[in-house]
């Protein structure tokens, strides 16, 4: 194999990111992150590939045994033709069984939520990271902008 068609196949194997949900690490305690599947019509990865997606209020929902990403915004693509493209439909994750599983019982008896945390693509596929959080209160905000304030602080010293 020749260094290039190596560098290729490097690239196409390593991830390169469609969007961040910024507001995660905000408004949660994010803890147990997991890779996974999402099932997309033609124009939605097209839609992606341009970068339309918006994450806000968008949250996983475990119903029947089954894993679904809702609330997540992908604009409709405008050289679509004539499929009709719901923006906001609920869409299918692809986990494994015991995976879904271990993941509803910590959101149902924990209280806590599933959240999107980035989409990209890894060998050509859509790919979603998921974590489990826990909302933050009030004053984690205000530790979290201290903490950053004094870290800002010291750099400047240094």
């Amino acid at each position: 194999m020749t260094r290039r068609m190596e560098s290729l196949m490097h690239k196409k194997n390593a991830g390169s990111a469609i969007a961040h949900n910024k507001k995660a690490r905000h408004l949660y305690h994010l803890s147990d992150f997991m890779e996974a599947g999402i099932a997309l019509t033609g124009p939605e990865v097209k839609s992606l590939r341009a970068g339309q997606v918006n994450f806000r209020d968008s949250y996983v929902d475990f119903r029947e045994g089954e894993a679904w990403l809702a609330g997540l915004h992908i604009a409709p693509y405008n050289n679509a033709g004539y499929v009709e493209q719901n923006p906001d439909r609920a869409r299918k994750l692809l986990l494994h069984a015991g995976e879904i599983r271990r993941y509803a019982a910590q959101v149902e008896q924990k209280g806590m939520t599933a959240i999107p945390v980035s989409l990209y693509f890894k060998r050509g596929r859509v790919k979603v990271e998921i974590a489990l959080g826990r909302g933050k209160k009030l004053y984690d905000h205000r530790e979290d902008m201290k903490r950053r304030a004094e870290e800002r602080d010291m750099e400047r010293e240094l």
